[in-house]
């Protein structure tokens, strides 16, 4: 039987969104019978210090945690450094333990892991999938990353392109990125389209009544809006920044934001400069097992994507929304892919980024309409058990793997 080998910086038990849909796969995998290693950081993605064991066994995965520098996120030469020390190990690792005929799953973090990847693939005579969460250059491109924003960036795009036509596939997380590669000359029959998920047999809609977390939060009163996960550089709060100054003096409506990012900490002082703390709440992340009431203590979430990262991203916080039966309040480019997706099905509404006035009036419309918002909500629980299923993208993945030569 064929070894399938993934690489990620990050593994269980950390909490970050690449390592979860990993962590999910790798497992799923092993329990039905395939071989089954990751070769992983020994750090966690909000704690740089972490020593994770170097090598264990968890659920039937052999993992083996790599060496590396630990400067964390916070600056971008340090993770730069990060990156390449990750890039060494791994390629180190590959040569000396991977076997011919081996799959190599390699995923996007670090940033173009395809690049260390392919190379050592192409010696040991390994089958190489690549596993996009994102495209990069192009989004640290399109966010003026310095440096990457001038021609190293086209460099490097050269190179990435080159790595994905080796690889025997490629997966995407949505037909926009698919659309992007086959313009960027990637063959589509190595292109495959395998969206994220969430633990969608956990994650179900919570009535309020039933939901502890309201309670504690002191939310049972409210109608909440909210936001679950990482808030970085792809996202903006400015639309929903301006919905909330414009609803301060309805107190009925909070703000629930829960996890961390680059950005969290900039929207928890604009709130408190502009006074607004009583409309929001800021909690870190929440064990997976309180998920489903986390997730379910907003009567709708939002989410957030900069248009100009329209196929380059799809926000995998969708899905959980989903799951939870919430509605969603999209700010996004009109005609991106998520925004298609709640068009489609009914269950939310399209905001254009910088409309605040329009993110307030849905606002209000929900808050006075629980029969339209429980409806939305059922309607994107739907959506997801038709098309987005946990079990769906596991059968995905198996046909790919017993499919490869």
């Amino acid at each position: 039987m064929k070894r399938i080998i993934f690489i990620n910086r990050y593994f269980h038990p950390d909490h970050s969104a690449t390592s979860q849909v990993l962590s999910d796969l790798a497992f799923h995998l092993a329990a039905v019978g395939y071989a089954v290693q990751v070769f992983t950081s020994r750090q966690l993605y909000d704690n740089p210090a972490a020593q994770l064991p170097e090598t264990e066994t968890v659920q039937g995965v052999a993992v083996r945690r790599l060496s590396s520098t630990r400067f964390g996120r916070s600056a971008l030469l340090g993770r730069g450094v990060d990156y390449a020390s990750f890039y060494r190990a791994v390629r180190r690792e590959l040569m000396a333990s991977a076997r011919p005929g081996d799959i190599v799953v390699a995923k996007t973090d670090p940033p173009l892991l395809c690049l260390a990847v392919a190379s050592a693939a192409r010696r040991r005579d390994l089958l190489l999938v690549n596993w996009l969460q994102d495209l990069y250059p192009e989004v640290a491109m399109r966010l003026r990353v310095p440096l990457v924003a001038g021609p190293l960036g086209v460099g490097l795009r050269v190179l990435r392109d080159a790595a994905l036509r080796r690889a025997a596939a490629n997966v995407v997380v949505g037909g926009g990125m698919a659309a992007v590669l086959r313009r960027r000359n990637i063959a589509a029959d190595r292109i495959e389209v395998i969206p994220n998920w969430c633990d969608d047999d956990d994650i179900r809609p919570v009535a309020h009544p039933d939901n502890e977390l309201r309670r504690e939060w002191g939310l049972a009163d409210r109608f909440v809006v909210g936001y679950s996960g990482n808030l970085g550089r792809g996202h903006e709060f400015a639309t929903l920044f301006e919905a909330a100054l414009r609803l301060r003096d309805e107190p009925r409506i909070a703000f629930l934001f829960v996890g961390g990012g680059s950005r969290m900490d900039e929207l928890r002082g604009a709130v408190t400069a502009h006074g607004l703390d009583a409309s929001f709440r800021f909690l870190s992340y929440q064990d997976r097992a309180r998920l489903r009431f986390s997730l379910g203590a907003a009567d709708v979430h939002w989410l957030s994507l900069r248009p100009e990262l329209e196929g380059l991203i799809v926000p995998s916080k969708f899905y959980g929304i989903a799951a939870a039966g919430r509605p969603i309040i999209a700010v996004t480019a009109g005609d991106g892919e998520i925004a298609g997706l709640v068009r489609e099905h009914g269950c939310g509404v399209v905001v254009a980024p910088g409309d605040g006035a329009a993110f307030a009036a849905a606002l209000r419309e929900f808050a006075a309409n629980p029969e339209m918002v429980a409806g939305m909500g059922a309607r994107a629980r739907a959506m997801l058990d038709a098309q987005f299923t946990r079990r769906q993208a596991f059968a995905r993945w198996e046909r790919l793997f017993d499919g490869l030569p």
